[in-house]
C-alpha cells in the first residue's frame, strides 16, 4: 500500500504524477447511476435530484444536513433475505445452513432487530457489539462472539446471557472459556478458529487466512488440532465446529475452496482420533461487493450453490457427512444499502506535472466518515446528486474537510464540470465499515445514519454535537 503523509499523489509508485486507473472511462453520460453500485431504490427524479426510498436527497439534506449516511432499508433487508434463502436452499439436502450477519460491518439496535426478524443470526466481536444484541432483544442463542483478545468480562457477559457460540481463537482461551463457563455454571458452546494458510487475494490488512496475522489457530504445525483436543476434553465446553475466515472483498470462490478443504481435512482428522462428529462448519465471510465499475461480485444465490459444490466434493472425498454450514456476510448486506450524501465546498484546480489538471471537489466530511480510502487504498465512486448536469466531466479527486494531505474519499472519479459550492455529492457503497469505523478526528462530530422506506425518513442513528464531544473532555 503507497502512503505518505503528504498524501497519496507524493507516495512511492505515483511518482508525483497523477493517472487515471484503466478500469476507469470517461462517461459518455455523467447523469448515469450504475446500478451495481447503487441500492436498488435509488434513481433520478424528474428534475435530476437523487431519491432513494421514495425521498428526495435535498429533503433529507434540508431536515437532518451534511453529511448523512443514507440507508435503504428496503434493499438492506432484501439482501439479507436473499443470503438466508439462498443458502438454505444450496444445503438443503445436507444438514442445513446458518447465515449470521456480521455486525462490525454496521450495527445499531435498529439493524439487530432487522436482521433477527428476517431469519439471521447476528455476530459480534466485541463487548460493545453484543451490548447492542442485547439490547435489541436478539435472542441470545442466535448470538455468536469473535475476537481474538476477549476480555474476561466479555466472556462472563455472554456466558451468562447464553449466547449461542463462542468463537474461541488461541489455545490459552479454550481453557480460559471452560474455567469461566464452569464459574457461571453453564455449558459453552464454541467453535475453533482456524487458519488454513490461504492468501486471499485482498488488501494485506483485510486477508485474514495466511499464517502471519493475529487470528484463529494454525492448521500447520498443530495449534488447531491441540485446541480440539483441549475443548473435547473439558466437559464445560460443547465443541461445535471449526470456523475459517479467509478474508474480505472477495469475489469468486476459489479461495473458499482452498480453506473448506483444509478445514474438512481437519474435521475429519478430529472424526478419526476422537470418534467424535462435529456438527457443523462455519466458512465466514468475505464476499465483495461493486464500488467502482470494475468490480463484478456474485449474486448470493451463486455464492451459495458455489460454496455447496465445493463443500459437498470435499466432503464426498473424505468420507464424511456434510456439517451444518454457516457464513458470515456483513459487508455484501451493509455496503450496497447506503451511500454518504456530502455538500460541496471548495472546487479547484491543480496543475499536474505532465501538464494535465485535476479538479479537488472538498466535501463536509472526510477520512474521519469514510477512513477506508486512506487505511485499505480503497476505490470509491460518486455522483452529482442535487441535480442534473450537461457539463462534460472532468476527472476529479473528492477530498474531506480535515487537516491533513491524505484526507481523500473518492481518489478518481469523473464529474461534471459545472460541480460547484452547495452542491450535494453521493458517494455509494458505505454501508459497510463506514460509520462502524467512523472517528472524530478534528473534533468533527460523527454523522447520523437515517434509513429511508416508503417516502419516509428516520433516524436510526443520530448526528454526533460538539456538546458531545465536550461531554467526554473532563477538564
Amino acid at each position: 500500500m503507497a502512503a505518505h503523509e503528504a498524501g497519496a499523489l507524493h507516495a512511492p509508485g505515483y511518482g508525483g504524477v497523477a493517472v487515471v486507473p484503466n478500469w476507469l472511462r470517461p462517461p459518455s453520460d455523467v447523469n448515469e447511476l450504475l446500478p451495481q453500485l447503487w441500492a436498488s431504490t435509488v434513481r433520478r427524479g424528474g428534475d435530476g435530484a437523487l431519491e432513494v426510498g421514495g425521498v428526495d436527497v435535498r429533503s433529507l439534506a434540508a431536515d437532518v444536513g451534511t453529511p448523512v449516511y443514507v440507508l435503504d432499508e428496503r434493499d438492506f433487508r432484501a439482501r439479507a433475505v436473499a443470503f438466508r434463502d439462498a443458502f438454505a436452499a444450496a444445503f438443503a439436502a445436507h444438514a442445513g445452513a446458518d447465515v449470521y450477519y456480521a455486525g462490525k460491518a454496521f450495527l445499531c439496535t435498529q439493524v439487530a432487530r432487522w436482521v433477527t426478524a428476517d431469519g439471521l443470526g447476528l455476530d459480534v466481536c466485541t463487548g460493545g457489539e453484543l451490548a447492542v444484541a442485547l439490547r435489541a432483544e436478539v435472542p441470545p442463542e442466535r448470538i455468536g462472539l469473535h475476537g481474538n483478545n476477549k476480555a474476561d468480562a466479555e466472556l462472563r457477559r455472554a456466558l451468562v446471557a447464553g449466547v449461542g457460540r463462542i468463537i474461541v481463537d488461541s489455545l490459552e482461551e479454550v481453557d480460559r472459556v471452560a474455567d469461566l463457563a464452569a464459574e457461571a455454571g453453564v455449558r459453552a458452546r464454541v467453535l475453533l478458529r482456524v487458519t488454513v494458510g490461504v492468501e486471499a487475494h485482498t488488501h494485506e490488512y483485510i486477508a485474514t487466512a495466511h499464517e502471519d496475522q493475529k487470528f484463529g489457530l494454525s492448521v500447520a504445525g498443530g495449534p488447531a488440532a491441540e485446541a480440539a483436543r483441549r475443548a473435547l476434553a473439558r466437559p464445560e465446553l460443547e465443541l461445535l465446529g471449526l470456523h475459517s475466515h479467509i478474508g474480505s472483498q472477495i469475489f469468486d470462490t476459489a479461495g473458499f475452496e482452498v480453506a473448506a478443504r483444509r478445514a474438512l481435512d481437519l474435521h475429519a482428522a478430529i472424526q478419526r482420533e476422537h470418534g467424535v462428529v462435529l456438527p457443523e462448519l462455519d466458512l465466514g465471510g468475505g464476499f465483495g461487493i461493486a464500488y467502482t465499475s470494475e468490480h463484478d461480485p456474485l449474486e448470493a444465490e451463486d455464492l451459495a450453490e458455489g460454496m455447496a459444490d465445493i463443500v459437498t466434493r470435499e466432503c464426498r472425498g473424505l468420507g464424511v457427512d456434510v456439517p451444518r454450514i454457516s457464513i458470515e456476510p456483513g459487508r455484501a448486506i451493509a455496503g450496497p444499502s447506503t451511500f454518504t450524501l456530502y455538500e460541496v465546498g471548495a472546487v479547484k484546480d491543480v496543475l499536474l506535472d505532465h501538464g494535465a489538471r485535476r479538479r479537488y471537489v472538498a466535501v463536509d466530511g472526510g477520512m474521519s466518515d469514510n477512513i477506508r480510502t486512506a487505511l485499505y487504498d480503497a476505490d470509491y465512486s460518486c455522483t452529482l446528486a442535487s441535480r442534473a448536469s450537461s457539463s462534460s466531466p472532468v476527472l476529479a479527486r473528492v477530498v474531506g474537510k480535515h487537516c491533513e494531505g491524505g484526507d481523500v474519499v473518492v481518489r478518481d472519479e469523473f464529474l461534471p464540470g459545472d460541480v460547484a459550492r452547495g452542491d450535494l455529492l453521493a458517494v455509494p457503497g458505505t454501508g459497510a465499515y463506514c460509520r462502524s469505523m467512523a472517528s472524530q478526528y478534528n473534533h468533527v462530530p460523527r454523522p447520523p445514519v437515517v434509513a429511508v422506506r416508503d417516502g419516509a425518513a428516520r433516524v436510526l442513528v443520530r448526528r454526533e454535537t460538539e456538546d458531545d464531544l465536550l461531554a467526554l473532555d473532563a477538564g
